[in-house]
């Protein structure tokens, strides 16, 4: 790697497991282990994977009124979110577009944690500098690492590392905790499509809770190739492929991340945008596409309709090991994206048969009770 990349607080730990280490939003990060991507996405299936999500941004945002002043970022009800938890929403542009996805948790009534995209935390930063009233502090927690330990054993790996509190969180419950007897931000969340936790911890912190986990024989070490092959086949939206600042929320089908009081108000950046394609429909939707065969269909890839006339475009694509044969996302004119619609892609100067299919590719299994056993 020629250029200068930023390291996570991890990065020794994944040379020593012998991780190989590619540039992404200008940090070094792990795109797979030696047992290999299929492996690790195996694993984070039927046990529990560890990632590395430290590149991604952590801020804090407090002070009087700061649900009411987030909301001038964010179509989100944020005021109605009880300390304690979390949602996913979406930044949006002014005109209407999507400027980053986020989760963001409420820890106190005017206290609320985001963590943000890595290759746009700068530009969220700066929005919301812009958009808060000077009462209100940003903080970028940069001395921060954050840990994704996902799978179906991974609430068993936490108990067993002495963290109850975490345990006991519902899903999008957040609570500040310990981890190992580490002191952690523990959320009940992440991005694959299996129940989870993602574990914010300072920085000095998290190579020795890693290990810890990491000694647990129900963990294995995963990095972004699983990672991606996981969130597509959960039907989970990358940002900067599958949402950008000319998507809309509508487009991309992420209506329900608008609250129901903001609705009734349209008080949030591009609402003008989003009510008329609520109200007339947008010319384009995101949607699943199944290819025949087994060869993947790549970000880029045109989309082509049955009189041959380009439809649309793959914004993701990759083969989906869980779902034993290669899926894609991307976006098609309205007309043509209900479930079952036959397609064409334009693969290497050829079209290769394809169908509209529900997302997720593979269902959730996120845990919606707080019960145990």
């Amino acid at each position: 790697m020629t250029e200068t990349l930023l390291a996570t607080p991890l990065e020794s730990l994944h040379r020593r497991l012998g991780a190989r280490l590619v540039p992404f939003a200008g940090y070094a990060m792990p795109v797979q282990y030696p047992a290999g991507i299929l492996a690790e996405h195996a694993h984070c299936r039927a046990k529990a994977a560890l990632f590395d999500v430290s590149h991604m941004g952590q801020v804090l945002v407090e002070g009087p009124g700061a649900a009411e002043a987030l909301e001038r970022a964010t179509p989100a009800d944020l005021v109605a979110l009880p300390p304690g938890r979390q949602r996913y929403a979406l930044l949006t542009t002014d005109s209407g577009g999507v400027l980053d996805d986020a989760m963001i948790a409420r820890l106190a009534d005017d206290r609320f944690f985001l963590v943000l995209n890595a290759a746009r935390k700068a530009v969220d930063l700066g929005r919301l500098r812009t958009l808060l009233p000077h009462a209100i502090t940003v903080t970028p927690l940069e001395d921060r690492a954050l840990i994704a330990l996902q799978g179906p054993a991974a609430e068993a790996v936490l108990a067993r590392a002495g963290a109850q509190a975490a345990v006991a969180l519902p899903f999008l419950g957040v609570a500040e905790t310990t981890v190992a007897g580490v002191s952690a931000l523990v959320s009940r969340s992440g991005y694959t499509g299996e129940d989870g936790f993602e574990i914010s911890v300072a920085a000095e912190d998290a190579i020795r809770l890693a290990e810890i986990l990491l000694a647990d024989a129900d963990v294995a070490p995963a990095g972004l190739g699983a990672r991606d092959s996981l969130r597509l086949e959960a039907g989970l939206c990358l940002y900067g492929n599958d949402i950008d600042e000319t998507t809309s929320p509508v487009e991309a089908g992420l209506v329900w991340t608008i609250g129901k009081r903001r609705r009734l108000a349209w008080d949030f950046p591009g609402a003008e945008r989003i009510r008329r394609e609520l109200d007339e429909g947008p010319a384009r939707l995101r949607v699943g596409i199944v290819p025949e065969g087994r060869q993947p269909a790549r970000s880029g890839t045109e989309v082509v309709g049955p009189d041959g006339t380009p439809i649309g475009i793959l914004t993701s694509g990759t083969f989906g090991p869980s779902f034993g044969g290669p899926v894609a996302m991307g976006y098609v004119a309205t007309a043509f994206a209900r479930d079952g619609t036959p397609v064409e892609l334009s693969l290497r100067g050829r079209l290769v048969p394809a169908r509209i299919h529900p997302l997720p590719f593979v269902p959730h299994r996120y845990k919606r009770s707080n019960r145990t056993g």
